[in-house]
C-alpha cells in the first residue's frame, strides 16, 4: 500500500482541496496501540478490494497529534484513535474508529457517495 504521510497544516489543505476532485481518505493512526495497529494491518490487507480510485493518508498521532487537532476542527468529527474519515468536496462523508474501520464499510461510503 503507498501511503501518502500528513505531515503539515498545509497537507491538510491540499487533501481537502483535492477532496474535490478525487475521494481522500484519511487514516489517523497511534504507533502504540495494538487496536490501531489491527486496524491498520485490516485496512492494508484489503485495499487492493476498494473499488474507487482514491487517495490514502496515513496521520502518525504521536507526532502529529496538532494536526489531529486541526481536522477535528476544521472537519467537525470528533477525534478517535484508530480513525478512518472519508472527504469529498471538503466535507466528511464516513468516518469510522477501532473495529468499525474495514474495506466493506469503506467502499460502501465510496459507492454511495460516487454513485459507483
Amino acid at each position: 500500500m503507498n501511503w501518502n504521510y500528513l505531515e503539515s497544516s498545509d497537507g491538510l489543505q491540499d487533501i481537502i482541496a483535492t477532496s474535490s476532485s478525487k475521494p481522500q481518505v484519511i487514516f489517523k493512526h497511534s504507533t502504540t496501540c495494538p487496536i490501531s495497529s489491527m486496524a491498520k494491518m485490516r485496512l492494508e490487507s484489503k485495499i487492493d478490494q476498494v473499488k474507487i480510485d482514491t487517495d490514502f493518508h496515513f496521520l502518525d498521532l504521536l507526532r502529529y497529534r496538532s494536526i489531529s487537532n486541526q481536522i477535528a476542527e476544521e472537519l467537525s468529527v470528533h477525534h478517535e484513535s484508530p480513525q478512518l474519515i472519508i472527504l469529498k468536496d471538503g466535507e466528511v462523508i464516513y468516518d469510522a474508529s477501532h473495529f468499525d474501520i474495514s474495506v466493506e464499510e469503506l467502499n460502501e461510503s465510496l459507492s454511495y457517495a460516487y454513485g459507483g
